[in-house]
């Protein structure tokens, strides 16, 4: 990296003041915007990431129970080159059907794939498991992917308990009754000469979340008692973890750059963002999660990234972003976020 001054969005790391661009989270990414659709009656929903210019894309799954849709269309070896939208949604399988109403909404607009009949929208999509949150027959649908896309813009992200993270929890190792609340976090990274990478995130992982800067754990597997943290990390290293149900789970998240990137390294940047995941959630990519990292690069920097500082600047921003989902969470009704632990510590002496 150089030695030329990185402006942060949520980084301890950073003494910088913070960058109005980076403030924007991954619509800091020109050509990126990003809505939102909620419903708080179970809570679940979608958050819908547009390029509709079209956007080089990558992506990489990782985890043993996976839910996706035309990830296959994005191995390099593939025809397509550019998507027109990312969908992420709660609702496990039936949050897939979210991506049908953003293809509706982009046809309408005359956005897609150019075919020798009509254009062709191309939405990949991947789901989490939040069916434990609520009433289970409460789902995002169709009309919620079209309603995102239609709400979408470049201004500032929502996050915390809004999109796909409104259902989404952490720290299952030992069972639901001990886990805490999570949500939708985003940020960004600003180099002086114009390079941005920025990332979107939906936690919702069987592990803790770990604030990387400091090595603590910030949300996840709590005490017996609840008022504390467990660390899933001595769990873990007691022989402690047992076997957690599969299908309860799964982080799914963006990462987006203003750099031209072919296809295949738009591939190798979202290899590396899992990253951000490994730093900032542990344990992560367990049976129990469907993990998927989608990558997207709209060229608008107009200059070719160097796919190595790409893909480590999408680890590091990817892992502020899942601290920042753990952060800005609101508690439920069973499940505390953060800042009610937080609020409920002792005073440092």
């Amino acid at each position: 990296m150089t030695a030329a001054l990185v402006l942060t969005l949520g980084l301890a790391r950073s003494s910088s003041a913070e960058s109005p661009l980076a403030a924007k989270g991954l619509t800091a990414v020109s050509g990126i915007k990003v809505g939102h659709v909620t419903l708080k009656e179970r809570p679940t929903g979608c958050t819908v990431v547009l390029a509709a210019g079209g956007a080089v894309a990558g992506v990489d799954v990782r985890g043993g129970a996976p839910g996706t849709r035309e990830t296959d269309l994005l191995d390099p070896v593939n025809s397509v080159q550019k998507v027109q939208a990312i969908v992420l949604a709660g609702g496990s399988a039936f949050g897939l059907a979210a991506a049908t109403g953003t293809v509706k909404w982009l046809e309408e607009k005359d956005l897609g794939e150019e075919t020798s009949v009509v254009r062709v929208p191309i939405v990949p999509s991947a789901i989490l498991f939040d069916l434990g949150i609520g009433d289970a027959k409460v789902r995002p649908t169709a009309d919620c992917g079209y309603e995102a896309a239609a709400a979408a813009t470049d201004g500032a992200v929502a996050e915390g308990n809004v999109g796909a993270g409104a259902g989404a929890t952490v720290g299952k190792l030992l069972g639901p009754g001990r886990s805490m609340k999570a949500g939708t976090g985003t940020a960004a990274i600003v180099l002086p000469d114009g390079l941005v990478v920025a990332a979107l995130v939906a936690v919702n992982a069987l592990g803790d979340v770990v604030d990387p800067t400091t090595g603590r754990v910030v949300a996840g597997l709590r005490t017996p008692d609840g008022r504390g943290l467990a660390d899933a990390r001595t769990v873990v290293r007691l022989g402690g973890m047992g076997r957690p149900p599969v299908g309860a789970n799964t982080t799914i998240g963006v990462v987006a750059t203003n750099a031209i990137l072919t296809k295949t390294q738009a591939t190798k940047v979202a290899q590396m963002a899992h990253d951000g995941y490994a730093r900032a959630l542990s344990p992560i990519h367990t049976p129990g999660d469907g993990d998927v990292i989608f990558a997207l690069a709209t060229g608008t920097w107009a200059r070719e990234g160097d796919v190595a500082l790409v893909g480590a600047l999408a680890a590091e921003v990817m892992a502020d972003a899942i601290v920042r989902a753990a952060r800005q969470a609101t508690g439920l009704a069973g499940y505390p976020a953060a800042r009610d632990l937080e609020a409920k510590a002792p005073p440092t002496p």
